[in-house]
């Protein structure tokens, strides 16, 4: 199943710092509130924390964002999801507005930081999604800790080290934070990392990295880099047992669309929606991939959300 992303307009003047206003699809969008923030303390390391309250007996969404990303990214997506369902995002240490940690850490260990998220703040179980690195951690999460995680949403992600790699020019790009440090060096190598939306509208990423993000110490984005080194779920996607949708740009360069179908093939439970566009498709064309979110996350015979959605495949 594949999403048409509408045409984008011709990229504006590239100038940083544009506000609050993100450029999505050739129009300007306000960002809506990030929810509630606070700042957790657990396992010994500080989160800040957004919680958008939800509708009761609704899971919630725990969102895991990419390297160097902080939660303001998404707010797109957020913005364009069921007011009804919970929201939960939070900075990785050293990312936006979380400290970073005295010592660097491995995405191995991430699983209890994440349920703890989940205890403070009173909930046994969350439907979760990732992009990206937030990719790597959602699978890790489920596969540590199945009994916390309802559904899987696997967004722009791989396996980790044993996936097909992107081109040796677009990793060196990910290898230093310029991007999200240098406005005017985002929107410049826009379309080459991101593909998308962004090769005709750098302005489009320019503005999600900028427009409304925090910026985190240099060293916070190298530890988040260096913790998923040698990190990787291949052997293990077998053994999820979630139900899980995986989400693959037909153009991302960072993830090449061949790892989602990897993917879809080893997960049992799995179903893999192919969109039109990018690495930042979820923020950049939230009107779009946000229903077909919603629809998986509802995909529940006891629920008649589910029940809709489930006849509608047939």
């Amino acid at each position: 199943m594949t999403i048409d992303a509408s045409h984008p307009g011709p990229a504006e003047e590239d100038r940083p710092r544009s506000g609050l206003g993100r450029v999505i699809r050739g129009r300007l969008r306000r960002p809506g509130p990030a929810g509630r923030m606070r700042t957790l303390r657990i396992g010994g390391r500080t989160l800040r924390v957004a919680v958008r309250e939800g509708t009761s007996g609704w899971p919630p969404l725990l969102l895991c964002n990419g390297i160097g990303a902080s939660l303001e990214l998404l707010q797109p997506f957020v913005d364009a999801l069921d007011p009804r369902r919970g929201v939960i995002r939070f900075d990785m240490p050293g990312v936006g507005g979380s400290p970073a940690p005295a010592v660097p850490y491995h995405l191995v260990t991430l699983p209890s930081l994440l349920a703890g998220l989940l205890d403070q703040l009173g909930y046994e179980q969350a439907d979760v999604l990732g992009i990206s690195w937030g990719g790597g951690l959602a699978q890790q999460f489920a596969l540590s800790r199945p009994d916390r995680v309802r559904r899987l949403v696997l967004v722009a992600t791989g396996p980790g080290a044993l996936m097909v790699p992107a081109h040796p020019r677009v990793l060196l790009r990910m290898l230093t934070p310029r991007r999200h440090r240098d406005a005017g060096y985002a929107a410049r190598i826009a379309g080459e990392l991101y593909g998308g939306s962004a090769r005709t509208n750098p302005v489009v990423a320019r503005d999600l990295l900028h427009a409304a993000t925090r910026l985190g110490p240099a060293r916070g984005y190298y530890y988040q880099l260096i913790s998923s080194a040698g990190w990787t779920s291949l052997p293990w996607l077998p053994r999820l047992r979630q139900p899980t949708l995986i989400l693959a740009g037909d153009d991302d360069p960072i993830i090449p669309l061949v790892n989602g179908r990897i993917m879809h093939w080893l997960i049992p439970h799995s179903e893999l929606h192919v969109y039109h566009g990018g690495h930042l498709e979820l923020a950049a064309d939230a009107e779009h991939i946000a229903p077909v979110v919603e629809a998986f996350l509802d995909a529940d015979p006891t629920t008649p959300e589910g029940q809709a959605w489930k006849g509608s495949q047939r």
